[in-house]
This record gives structure tokens, sequence and C-alpha cells, in this order.
């Protein structure tokens, strides 16, 4: 086997462009891109539903732009790895990191099984702008606040790397003896026609993830700082499952977004504000990479103690949008029709779910890892633990988003809630996010049956609100 031949193996960074592990695999020589479903060690942390839909079709992206050479396997990726590098005597592998806990342990037994066989492992940075180690306060030690470990570590360090352009000519190795998959073998859609519903929605891919970023800087980044609060504006980027697949990289976006505050052709507090969100999105991976069970337990251990309620019908009424809330409906049917929720309605939707039905946060992270097409271990653990008040920089526990006055304020014309709850579209506004207050003839006028054709809300706002009071103020503060 000529040496100069390596295994490409391909993660969460579907592109070509501004890819380290690929140039550096290509610059090496001839290359066999592989891609391995692993359900094995992931455990239950497998892909989501909706996850697996954009996975699917980015991946038949990406495997035109690499002409069909891309192979599918569906197994243990050590397994593999190890059957092809001595079926085919190859001896070199490359791949970007990824973050998740069970990734890092099966990466790095990986890497010690193959480099004790003579098999040369090399690892990138393709999804992150600051590795979780090059940030860190005076004393060695992770930063547990956001502002400070983005405004005093991260904008204080080297900065991210410059984006390096697709390879120019990518010479591919055929193999000799292994047989692997096609894309539909692995079985990655749903049988029901749920995937069609969320497909449509969204433009999969590299040249669509570059196409979007263009979009937002054109039409959409003016007017961020304030407009992404309100769900009917476009002032959000919606690059986030791009991101998470890495159909774009972090660097590309950043750059992109810093040279217009360079150049000043955006307003300034527009493009820092989104830069920042950009920082948490690298603050959730750094608490993931240094609190490794973020996913399941309370950053701040006084909440082991809390005393959360089990009631699956409460449960069931928030997945599909049937609290008789407008404003958490809306948003909840969004998520299942789109595989999408907006942001602020993530913190209202959730707030709701954990202080208002004081059912357990796990329950929304299980829900919004199953149906988000963004789905990511370290912003959805960040995010719920900062809802409930556990995480780091959490949410104080007294921060109760009232689902009226956040309706009234984030969607005054309610032109979102209308989109996603038809049933209740004729409502005037002055009762379209307290329905139950509307007098009888204002519900026959708007064919609106409470309780039938929209349902009553399953809790008392403002009992609930003092109950979730009550129960967190018997936590013992530490």
């Amino acid at each position: 086997m000529d040496k100069n031949v390596s295994i490409y193996w391909i993660r969460q960074d579907l592109r070509l462009h501004d890819n380290p592990a690929l140039k550096a695999a290509v610059n090496n020589g001839a290359i066999v891109p592989i891609y391995i479903l692993d359900d094995i060690n992931s455990g239950e942390h497998k892909l989501g539903s909706a996850s697996r839909i954009w996975l699917h079709h980015s991946l038949e992206k990406l495997n035109k732009q690499f002409k069909n050479k891309l192979h599918f396997f569906n197994a243990d990726p050590l397994k593999i790895i190890s059957e092809i590098c001595e079926t085919e005597k190859i001896n070199k592998v490359f791949w970007n990191r990824v973050y998740e806990p069970w990734s890092i342990q099966r990466d790095k037994k990986i890497k010690e099984t193959l480099n004790l066989k003579g098999i040369e492992t090399n690892s990138f940075n393709g999804s992150l702008l600051w590795e979780p180690w090059e940030v860190l306060k005076n004393d060695g030690t992770p930063y547990r606040v956001f502002t400070p470990y983005y405004r005093r570590g991260c904008l204080n360090a080297v900065g991210p790397r410059i984006p390096t352009k697709a390879p120019q000519k990518i010479q591919y190795y055929e193999f000799q003896k292994i047989k692997s998959l096609d894309i539909e073998s692995l079985n990655l859609l749903p049988t029901h026609n749920w995937k069609n519903k969320i497909i449509k929605k969204w433009n999969v891919g590299e040249k669509a993830a570059e196409q979007r970023l263009e979009e937002f800087i054109s039409f959409e980044l003016n007017g961020y700082k304030e407009g992404r609060n309100f769900p009917n504006k476009k002032n959000v980027s919606r690059l986030s499952p791009h991101l998470h697949w890495g159909e774009i990289s972090p660097n590309t976006i950043w750059h992109k977004i810093s040279n217009l505050q360079h150049l000043e052709i955006n307003n300034f507090e527009d493009t820092d504000t989104f830069l920042s969100e950009m920082g948490w999105r690298e603050f959730s991976y750094y608490l993931l990479f240094y609190f490794p069970d973020l996913p399941r337990k309370n950053l701040q251990k006084k909440f082991d103690n809390f005393s959360w309620d089990n009631n699956s019908l409460f449960l069931k009424a928030w997945k599909s949008g049937l609290t008789g809330y407008p404003i958490i409906d809306a948003g909840m049917r969004e998520l299942w029709s789109t595989g999408y929720m907006h942001n602020r309605l993530r913190m209202i939707v959730g707030s709701f779910l954990v202080k208002n039905l004081l059912l357990h946060w796990h329950e929304g992270e299980k829900w919004f890892w199953d149906c988000l097409v963004d789905a990511d271990l370290a912003s959805n653990s960040a995010g719920w633990q900062w809802i409930a008040g556990c995480g780091a920089d959490a949410a104080p526990y007294f921060r109760i988003f009232n689902p009226i006055t956040q309706g009234l304020r984030f969607d005054p014309n309610g032109d979102y809630t209308r989109r996603y709850i038809p049933e209740i579209s004729m409502l005037p506004n002055k009762f379209l996010f307290n329905p139950w207050d509307a007098p009888n003839e204002v519900l026959k006028e708007s064919n609106i049956k409470l309780g039938e054709t929209y349902p009553k809300p399953i809790v008392d706002i403002k009992i609930s609100r003092a109950k979730a009071l009550s129960t967190f103020a018997k936590l013992k503060i530490s």
C-alpha cells in the first residue's frame, strides 16, 4: 500500500471549506472519506429523530461534493477503522475533534488502539473558535460565569484562526476488499411522514449554509440586538443546525461578522451581540468539557433536593402544544412542525415546563433532543440548566416567565401565535394570550369553545408560580 493514503473520518464536519482534517489528509495524499453512524458508544445520547433527518440529507449533499466517493458504515468506529486499516493496509487516519463526553472517551480509545498498531492518528479543531483548555482563569481553573469567560477569557486569547479554502483537487483511493453501505442503508429517516414536513422548511448542506450566512448579513443582521427577541421578525440567523453539523465553520461566521465591525458596515451593537451569541455556544461546549455530567447532573448541587412533580398528562399537553397558554403552544407547535424553535420561545416554554408545571428539566432536554434539527448536547444541556436555575450563570430561580405578558411583549400583533394556533386566530389581540378572559360573545364570534376547540389552561399561572417559588425556597442555599 502507498504510504500516502489515509482515512478521513467525517463526524460533525460536513463541509469542504475551512476543514482542517480534510485539508491535512488531502495534503498527505489520496483519501478514503468515511462516515460511521455510531449508535453504540453514544448510549442514551444517540441521535434524535430530527437530527437523523437533517443528517441524511446533509450526507447526500456531501457525498455529491465528494463525487460519490463517500463510504458509509453503521457500527463501532473502532472496529470499522481497525478493519479498514488492516485490510487495505492504510496507516494514517485524520479527523476533526468532537466534544461530547462519550465521543472523547471513544476517540481516546481509538487513538490508543491504532497507535499501538503503528497507525498514525491526527485530530484537529474544526468546530470551535477556542479549545476549552485555551481559556482558563489566572489560577488555571475553568470559568463558570459567561461574561468573564467571554470578555476576559476568549476575547483576550489568541483569536479564531482564519478560514481556509476547500481543497482544489482531491485524490481518492478505492477500496480493494472492504464493502461499505449506501446512505439508505443507514436507515436514518423515520418511517412516519414527519420527515417530509420538517425537511421542506430547510435548505441543507454546505452551499445552503453559506447562502444562509450571506442572507443573514444582508437582510437580517441590522437590528439583530433587539429584533432577535421577536419570533415574528427575521432578525435571527437560523445557522444553528448548519453549525452543529459543521456545514459551515464557526471561524467562517466569526470572521465574516467581525470584518463588518471593522468596516463599520453594520451597527456595532448588532454585530457585537451576534458574536456574543457565538460566545454562548462556545461556553456551552466549555461547560460540557469541564463538567461532563452536564446533561444529567445539576451544576448547582442544591437542586438535587428539588421535589419535581411527575404529571404525565401535563408533560403530554406541553409536548403537544395543548397547555391552554397560546404563546407556549405556539412555540411547541413550531418545534413539531419545523424541527426548530425561536430562542425567545425556548426560554418561555422551558420556564413554563420547569417552573409552572414543576416537571424536571430532563424531560424538556429529552424532547428537544429528539425534535430539534439543531439538537446539540452542549447547548441543549447548558440551556436547560440555565432555564431551571441549576446551571452555570443560570437564570435565578425566582425568574419565572409569565406566558401572557411574554406573548403581549414579544408577539404584540399576534402574527407568530396565530400562525401556529389557527383555531384561535380570530381572537382580538386583547384576548389572544388569555382567551379564558374573553367574554362569551367574543369567543362565539371567534368560533372558539374553550375545552373543545382549544384547551382551557392546564394550570393557573398565579397559583403555579406561587407553588414554584415556595418549592424553590425550600432548597438549602449553600
